[in-house]
């Protein structure tokens, strides 16, 4: 075989988008991402696997309820990782331009694809569209590699403005 007939591997196509609703196949992606990241550590609460059926109905809730935001990462079009952006009650005026991300996560067999960067670059546009001007983080502090992430993308922040 020559070099010209070898097969090349082609690239994944990585995607972040908001979604306001889910059908059967991205509920069941999203809690299959959400197990591995339970297993990998990272799973924003939960220290073992709930019953399918819990994740289900969190991740059902979540879609419904309009005080959150729900951004997914996508590895060739399956999801593979989240954001959300909890919005403050409207009756605290005081915290109204202040949002809580949180849930985030990206399933260890998703990971370096820069899908953790993405999305939130995506969430930080989102909440700028929405009038948000601080966006507070919810993260455990044995989660090293997204807190050096957040502490990157900040410095680099504020070295450009």
């Amino acid at each position: 075989m020559n070099d010209q007939t070898k097969a090349k591997p082609i690239d994944p196509i990585a995607s972040v988008e908001r979604i306001e609703e889910l059908c059967a196949n991205e509920l069941n992606d999203l809690c299959d991402a959400t197990d591995a990241a339970i297993q990998g550590g990272g799973g924003f609460g939960w220290l073992d696997l709930p019953a399918r059926d819990i994740l289900e109905r969190y991740w059902q809730g979540v879609i419904a309820m309009p005080a959150r935001v729900l951004m997914v990462a996508r590895l060739d079009n399956v999801i593979c990782g989240t954001c959300q952006l909890w919005k403050p009650p409207v009756n605290n005026e005081a915290q109204k331009h202040i949002v809580q991300l949180t849930t985030n996560f990206i399933a260890p067999w998703a990971r370096g694809h820069s899908l953790a960067k993405k999305l939130i670059e995506k969430v930080e546009e989102e909440a700028l569209k929405e009038g948000f001007a601080v966006i507070n983080l919810d993260v455990r502090e044995t989660m090293t590699e997204a807190i050096a992430l957040y502490e990157s993308m900040l410095a680099a922040a504020e070295s450009t403005g």
